[in-house]
């Protein structure tokens, strides 16, 4: 793919209070993709973000839900595009590598590419940052079975198919664990590039918390688990479950093939109750997992309706 507007291509910059970034980021991208449309969503920016976006050539829309989950998911409902490039209002991004991402989407006809961030200036990461990033990834990829090198990053290049059919219900920075299981569990094929990544400047705060976000992203690692492997899920939780009635009950077993007693009641109805619990859980698995591959295979469908920019291009030609 080229970017001389054989595609349409839209730029999505979520903003919050992003006033000593937002002209930079806005005019670079103008300056890298001069196609495309760029579209600034403030989320309730108390400073200059909305005006200076404006005059800097943007398309200004507001959503008031704070959260960037709020955001994305409002710019995924209203903006029509071919290709979509979301990145974040704070010009740690590089705009750069857009041409080169757009390309890679086009030509290998992937559904995402990833700017996986590599860090070119002292303190573009915070403290933590880096091992909370790589240890949630590396969960996210072994649960979910696909090798990823930085899930987190919010700086990538989507496909029309992919965007419109991604449901969206995070509504804070695990919208972009979400977005990445989301690709996974449709066997979308996605990609991953290497892109600098900058310090933000004076004047500009990181809206992320360490931890109160990076326990929201672990939280929804578990529901998407929930929701997407549910047979892995309470399978999981049966045996434990299973395993902690044996181990409680063996003892009795024991006793009561020598003796015809059971001794230790109440350990012997916990033992029983545990093991109902884990025969339990397995049904709600299985159940569940035939439910949830139903509403795969509609998703699926839903997917395949919408075909990629070069598909449609290539037909042209033939």
């Amino acid at each position: 793919m080229t970017t001389d507007g054989a595609f349409a291509v839209a730029v999505l910059v979520p903003c919050l209070n992003e006033a000593t970034a937002i002209a930079r980021v806005v005019g670079d991208f103008r300056a890298v993709l001069p196609d495309a449309v760029i579209y600034v969503y403030d989320n309730g920016s108390t400073d200059q973000s909305v005006e200076r976006a404006r005059d800097a050539g943007a398309v200004v829309r507001r959503e008031p839900r704070r959260g960037k989950g709020n955001v994305v998911r409002r710019m995924f409902a209203e903006v029509d595009a071919d290709v979509y490039l979301l990145v974040d209002g704070d010009a740690t991004y590089d705009p750069a590598s857009a041409p080169a991402m757009l390309a890679l989407l086009a030509n290998e006809h992937l559904d995402m590419v990833t700017a996986r961030r590599i860090a070119v200036e002292t303190g573009a990461y915070r403290s933590w940052h880096t091992q909370g990033n790589r240890m949630l990834t590396g969960v996210v990829a072994r649960l979910f079975g696909q090798p990823l090198g930085d899930m987190l990053s919010g700086y990538r290049v989507m496909s029309k198919r992919l965007v419109k059919s991604f449901p969206a219900l995070s509504s804070g920075f695990e919208i972009e664990t979400e977005l990445t299981v989301h690709a996974m569990e449709l066997r979308m094929p996605i990609a991953e590039m290497d892109s600098p990544y900058g310090a933000r400047g004076a004047g500009s705060s990181s809206k992320l918390s360490t931890f109160r976000d990076g326990w929201r992203i672990a939280r929804t690692i578990l529901t998407l688990l929930r929701a997407e492997r549910p047979l892995a899920f309470f399978g999981g939780m049966a045996l434990v479950l299973g395993l902690t009635s044996l181990f409680l009950g063996v003892g009795l077993w024991s006793t009561y093939l020598r003796t015809g007693l059971v001794p230790r009641f109440p350990t012997a109805i916990l033992a029983t109750g545990l093991m109902l619990s884990a025969l339990i859980s397995m049904a709600c698995g299985l159940i569940l997992d035939t439910v949830t591959t139903g509403r795969r295979e509609m998703k699926r469908l839903l997917y395949l309706r919408i075909p990629l920019p070069g598909t449609r291009l290539d037909r042209r030609r033939a």
